[in-house]
């Protein structure tokens, strides 16, 4: 699970957590806005909460067990009837409730099944839930925007300077433009070679049906190093390494910096 997260719910605060690429947040948080004696049990045991649960658990979760599910579906709403979302979790095999220990331990929900339990402790509070929960994406969306559009601009820079080093150093001056134009490209695809392990035309064959080029599809960690990349083949064009030096050396730099990202916290969390 990665770090969590907290939204201020009618003067609640409320923890959101990432498990895998899914939100789920702390039905144990949300009781604290509701008045009276009430616990997780209580609305688990409730048969519409359960046939609820149980149409999430079909659209979302292929390894459901509807046998369990079945039993317990006919004893939901008895007064002598009581599960516990460990239990529930354990019998069924379900994947949109977990029961978590340690620092931030509690009974959590995905989202779909948070704004729902949100209803059982009042309407208004499911609204606000929702309200809230959305401004925490919308930020964080704004914000790895901002982040990925500082790399892009940060690799256009840097291949502006590659693009130079390659127009001082490579071009000859008599050259016709087409022919200016592939040696660009060329010094493009080795930077490719270096970081992707394809060509540009490469890519293009292995993915007919994606539009654009393989940087449009590049994580960020793999944007941060060609734009070192680049920087640094400027700096071998103008040493007069060859080409085949030049991608010797780029490769085993862009295997070492990706794997230096790929460890770093800060990156991780901008995912």
């Amino acid at each position: 699970m990665k770090k969590n997260r907290i939204i201020i719910v009618k003067e609640t605060a409320i923890t959101v957590i990432q498990n895998g690429h899914e939100d789920f947040i702390s039905l144990t948080d949300m009781l604290k806005a509701k008045d009276g004696d009430f616990f997780i049990s209580d609305w688990l045991r409730n048969r519409n909460t359960v046939e609820f649960l149980g149409i999430w658990e079909n659209i979302y979760n292929p390894n459901f067990n509807y046998g369990e599910f079945a039993i317990i579906k006919s004893q939901a709403g008895l007064n002598s009837y009581k599960i516990s979302v460990k239990e529930w979790v354990k019998k069924t095999n379900a994947i949109g409730l977990k029961a978590a220990t340690g620092r931030y331990g509690g009974t959590y929900a995905h989202k779909d099944i948070a704004f729902e339990f949100g209803m059982w402790i009042s309407a208004e509070f499911k609204i606000y839930l929702i309200k809230e929960f959305q401004r925490l994406k919308d930020d964080e969306n704004n914000r790895l925007k901002l982040e990925w559009n500082f790399q892009r601009t940060l690799s256009k820079v840097n291949y502006r300077i590659h693009t130079d080093a390659i127009k001082e150093t490579i071009v000859p001056p008599v050259l016709s433009k087409a022919k200016i134009n592939q040696i660009y490209a060329n010094e493009a695809d080795l930077l490719n070679v270096a970081l992707f392990g394809v060509t540009a035309k490469e890519w293009r064959s292995k993915n007919p049906k994606k539009s654009g080029n393989l940087r449009d599809y590049a994580a960020i960690e793999q944007l941060v190093v060609l734009s070192n990349l680049e920087s640094v083949n400027s700096v071998l064009i103008r040493q007069g390494l060859s080409q085949s030096r030049r991608l010797q050396q780029l490769n085993g730099i862009a295997i070492t910096q990706i794997k230096s990202l790929t460890d770093n916290t800060s990156i991780k969390r901008l995912k």
